[in-house]
């Protein structure tokens, strides 16, 4: 098997039964109209995909916001913008394993947003076919859940800091002391050390939301919330 789609596989967390649904949902128009008759491009998993990332999106902030219709929806929108999508897609490194043609070889395709986007809306149809809804959900909720947690919490970090550098003399540091679990699902804990002394510890499924859970401690043990 292609290394690209090992790599791919191991980063999502799941491994497909039918490997040829994920190469294609990895096959951009442009290699498919090279190859000719017979391959198939990953545009309508990517129909797919975007429905099914737009029911989980919509059904986790429906479960968890107490919003209107209209708050619901921006929430929604932010979350499976252009944007957001090329960032899952370089994180889960789907861009080295596409099949691009020639000329978008040449055009750097594997890096542009909206091509990885759509990559990554087609790979979730791909795992939603091969395992089902609850794996395509779990591979979904990674993302969505994960930043609308960051998005939520308060900026603990910066909070501390102002309050440290009120005396020139102290400094702060973030140390990561352990991580644990697979590669697709870590969870960090992280101690923030005023000079040598440790003030505050947190854990989370990223370094950021780790650090931000033991600035937040910090900031408790000096009486500020």
């Amino acid at each position: 098997m292609d290394g690209n789609l090992e790599r791919l596989q191991k980063n999502l967390g799941y491994e497909f039964k039918d490997i040829s649904l994920l190469q294609t949902a990895l096959t951009h128009s442009s290699y498919a109209n090279e190859q000719g008759a017979g391959t198939v491009c990953n545009e309508r998993l990517e129909f797919l995909g975007d429905s099914v990332l737009g029911f989980v999106s919509a059904k986790h902030f429906f479960q968890n916001y107490d919003l209107p219709e209209g708050e619901l929806t921006k929430h929604r929108a932010a979350r499976v913008c252009e944007t957001a999508l090329c960032l899952f897609a370089k994180e889960l490194e789907i861009g080295p394993a596409l099949y691009l043609g020639k000329g978008e070889k040449r055009m750097r395709g594997d890096e542009r947003p909206s091509i990885l986007a759509d990559a990554f809306e087609a790979v979730l149809a791909a795992v939603y076919l091969d395992g089902g809804f609850e794996e395509a959900e779990k591979l979904a909720l990674r993302f969505v859940a994960r930043h609308d947690e960051l998005e939520k919490e308060k900026d603990y970090k910066t909070m501390l800091q102002e309050v440290i550098q009120r005396n020139r003399e102290e400094h702060i540091e973030y140390v990561v002391i352990d991580s644990s679990g697979p590669d697709h699902a870590k969870t960090f804990t992280v101690e923030v050390h005023l000079n040598s002394n440790v003030i505050g510890t947190g854990k989370g499924r990223s370094k950021k939301v780790a650090e931000q859970q033991a600035a937040k401690e910090a900031l408790a043990l000096m009486g500020i919330k």
